[in-house]
């Protein structure tokens, strides 16, 4: 990875600590654009639990919530583990780098319950790292009996240098189609989740922010949650002049109909429930969250929208954004 130096375009790589998960070498860089120090991790692959049988689009989710039904056994894990997969891009064709998972301490004991499912984006430049996701759903899952949802963390760039758009385009491949079938019918295949859309969750930071608002407003019937942390208002917004002329032929029209505030202006959304979060002093993504949160409700969107005191474009915000996310959603998620 390296140091990072786009400035609102950051890509979080900071491991959980706490998190059951080898790493075989560190390289330690400084960012210049934001202070952190991101280890460089060469994550192992996860070793997954068998599934019975793949899970099936639709399928319907235990009648009761898991509080009132789940009990945990003495020897569960204190923390969840997390690791790289392979995701084959049967559908899409698109190069996408391994993907991560999380599974929560629920998730790694014999005869696990099916748990609720979160499918997120990191920044750009970036890696599909989920490192902090993981350290905020062991604090979750610590207050939850072992409890929290099973999170995939996809590559929606494939070149961490390129914003892909979270489109199919001829210049990048087909990102949408990466992530709507071959992510999620490897997702329904290989872990053990949940499949109604009350239980789906899609996320993302920053560039991946903008990704999981589009794919939740473009596909409500199956995101019933979306969690926007410090995401960009639109895609190619840094770049609005090249993306405008090399992606859309200068079609003005047909650029702004991918934009979610359009989307938004299209239809209603009576039953997504959103989260919009962004650090209090991120003076670049501030002002366009909250107005695309504010543009949500009018679309009939269940809108909780969070700026994380003190905090700007960082490490900070997104972990203070996602803890505070799911705290909103841990009843809709039925786990709390």
């Amino acid at each position: 990875m390296g140091t990072r130096s786009a400035a609102g375009r950051l890509g979080i790589a900071a491991g959980a600590a706490g998190v059951v998960v080898l790493v075989a070498t560190v390289v330690v860089a400084l960012s210049v654009t934001t202070g952190l120090v991101q280890p460089d991790e060469a994550v192992p692959p996860m070793s997954l639990p068998l599934l019975s049988a793949p899970m099936a689009a639709g399928a319907a989710d235990a009648a009761s919530p898991l509080p009132e039904t789940w009990r945990p056994p003495a020897d569960l894990p204190s923390t969840g583990s997390f690791g790289s997969v392979r995701i084959p891009a049967t559908v899409s064709g698109f190069s996408a780098r391994d993907a991560e998972v999380y599974l929560p301490p629920a998730a790694l004991v014999p005869d696990a319950p099916a748990l609720p499912f979160v499918l997120m984006m990191m920044g750009q430049p970036g890696d599909p790292d989920a490192g902090p996701i993981a350290s905020v759903l062991d604090a979750f899952a610590a207050a939850h009996n072992g409890l929290a949802p099973i999170v995939l963390v996809a590559d929606q760039l494939g070149d961490p240098d390129v914003d892909s758009l979270c489109l199919n385009t001829a210049e990048y491949g087909q990102v949408e189609t990466y992530l709507e079938r071959d992510v999620l019918d490897w997702a329904r295949g290989n872990l053990n989740i949940q499949t109604g859309r009350d239980s789906w969750t899609v996320a993302g930071f920053s560039n991946g922010g903008q990704c999981a608002l589009s794919l939740a407003l473009r596909y409500p019937e199956v995101w019933g949650s979306l969690i926007d942390a410090s995401g960009t208002a639109y895609a190619g917004l840094e770049t609005e002049p090249d993306v405008l002329a090399d992606v859309f032929g200068g079609d003005q029209a047909a650029y702004d109909a991918t934009k979610p505030a359009t989307l938004l202006g299209e239809r209603r959304y009576p039953d997504t429930t959103a989260v919009f979060t962004v650090g209090s002093e991120d003076s670049e993504m501030e002002p366009g969250l909250k107005d695309l949160s504010g543009t949500a409700k009018a679309a009939g969107v269940a809108v909780t929208y969070y700026e994380v005191p003190g905090e700007g474009h960082s490490l900070e915000a997104l972990d203070g954004g996602l803890t505070r996310a799911f705290g909103v959603l841990a009843s809709r998620l039925g786990l709390g």
